[in-house]
């Protein structure tokens, strides 16, 4: 087995499909199921069973991705020590972003690392928080920047605290929010449940929602052409927006935020690369953009 294996195994067994393992790994899909089907010769046991809806791993085939994904970990690590054996910081910071965080902070965060570290490349993978944190159990990627807080996991720094603001195109009279029509934009589920728990602590009765769109600038642009309202983080918002905003607040008037965690990986935190991202953006200070 090689490093091409522990991929082909870690892949196909997140995606269950021989068809979309093999669009990941960019080779045709005969040409995956002959080196599986070699791959079982060499290790003398069935790894897979092909069901209706895709493909089943054995208890072999289980135990042998266990065993790729601890060995694409070690390789992960032995490339970074390679790397880093000179006094400059090289080698890919493999990192999953939450998606607002990765547009509207990620590319100044990475320009200005890179600036420091100009040999330092790297693998970004963006989405939803849940998303990003599984990859961070799988040891996919180094670190992630999630939008919620995971308390199982230890190795993690908090980034900041924002608010939450109701934005509209003119001032709103919020005792008479529900009456009101808002505009809901597709978001991962922390944000959504801040938001529900909020209304639901502060309202009797439900929101009006007038559209519901895929896309929290979509929401946002809406909103300037006063069809309505929405409710947002903070990092969303800038000056050039020109939108009224209330701070969402709790029953006692304290702001209502959203966190913002580095967590990284345990097997990795000492790598020079990882080492030197912790501490950049922990001095950085434009967080909160």
């Amino acid at each position: 087995m090689d490093y091409k294996d522990w991929n082909m195994l870690s892949i196909l067994y997140e995606e269950k499909n021989i068809t979309k393992t093999a669009e990941k790994l960019f080779v045709s899909q005969p040409s995956l199921s002959y080196r599986l089907k070699n791959l079982e010769e060499e290790i003398g046991a069935d790894l897979i069973i092909k069901t209706r809806s895709g493909i089943e791993f054995t208890a072999e085939g289980e135990y042998l991705v266990d065993y790729a994904r601890e060995m694409l970990k070690e390789f992960m690590i032995m490339k970074d020590n390679i790397n880093n054996m000179e006094d400059e910081i090289a080698g890919t910071l493999k990192i999953g972003v939450s998606s607002n965080f990765a547009q509207y902070v990620l590319p100044d965060l990475l320009k200005s690392f890179s600036l420091k570290y100009p040999k330092v490349r790297f693998n970004v993978t963006t989405g939803w928080s849940s998303i990003i944190y599984n990859a961070l159990s799988k040891g996919n990627i180094h670190l992630g920047i999630l939008r919620t807080d995971y308390p199982g996991h230890k190795h993690k720094v908090l980034l900041n605290k924002e608010p939450i603001y109701i934005v509209s195109q003119e001032k709103l009279d919020l005792k008479n929010l529900p009456g009101y029509k808002q505009i809901q934009y597709s978001t991962d589920t922390s944000l959504k449940t801040i938001i529900q728990r909020w209304w639901a602590e502060t309202y009797s009765t439900p929101a009006t929602i007038e559209m519901e769109v895929d896309r929290l600038e979509t929401s946002k642009e809406l909103v300037k052409r006063g069809l309505g309202y929405t409710i947002v983080p903070a990092i969303c918002l800038k000056e050039e927006d020109r939108l009224h905003k209330e701070t969402v607040l709790d029953s006692e008037d304290t702001p209502i935020t959203r966190d913002t965690w580095l967590m990284y990986n345990a097997d990795f935190e000492h790598l020079a690369i990882v080492e030197k991202f912790l501490e950049h953006i922990q001095s950085w200070g434009n967080i909160n953009h």
